[in-house]
């Protein structure tokens, strides 16, 4: 009895996709090819190009199509302050807040002993050199140096150990270091927040203003 490994190999290689499991690579595999043979095609060549003609930031590490992402290149905002995430996808969802104006750091990943992720593993040093640079008048706006450090890792025990890490590494510098607030989302309500973010609220607590 013939064996159909090419569908086999596909199902492999979709469970590889965060959060996809057997069965659902199973699932999206038999989708492609019985029902949307275009799609699937559509879907192999732009994996094929993105793989070929993206790679990552000289200078922030993020995913981009040339050595200098859009953000990187961009001289009109501040080069003062510069914000550590763990990945692009965080990167990206700070910058559609559009609060922030500064540039990027992404570490790829975060500290996890365990798993056998340290220092060199996430780009710490590359970091620390970024955050040293000298400012140049001769150079372009996203080289000089910065002033503020904003740590933007995940609310996890990683991220958490991660942004310590830097921190302390950045302590007596001089360059002041700053982490994204804790607190209860807008628009929720507290019977509904989660114990651990409720209590972060409270201890993060700001002045209220009156009158």
């Amino acid at each position: 009895m013939a064996t159909n490994q090419a569908l086999h190999k596909l199902v492999e290689a979709l469970g590889v996709l965060p959060g996809v499991g057997g069965k659902s690579a199973s699932r999206m595999a038999y989708q492609l090819l019985a029902r949307d043979r275009a799609g699937a095609l559509r879907l192999a060549q732009a994996l094929s190009h993105a793989v070929e003609c993206v790679q990552h930031c000289e200078l922030c590490n993020t995913l981009s199509e040339g050595k200098i992402c859009s953000v990187c290149s961009d001289p009109h905002r501040d080069a003062s302050r510069l914000c550590v995430v763990e990945t692009p996808a965080d990167q990206d969802a700070l910058e559609r807040t559009k609060a922030f104006d500064g540039y990027y750091f992404v570490l790829m990943g975060r500290l996890s002993p365990l798993d056998g992720v340290g220092a060199k593993d996430i780009g710490l040093e590359r970091l620390f050199d970024r955050v040293f640079q000298h400012s140049d008048s001769a150079q372009p706006a996203r080289t000089r140096s910065v002033t503020e450090l904003i740590l933007a890792t995940n609310f996890t025990a990683e991220g958490e150990a991660t942004a310590h890490v830097i921190a302390q590494a950045l302590k007596g510098s001089g360059v002041k270091v700053t982490r994204l607030a804790k607190g209860v989302p807008a628009g929720s309500e507290l019977e509904y927040v989660d114990l651990s973010t409720l209590a972060h609220a409270m201890v993060d607590r700001k002045r209220q203003a009156q009158g």
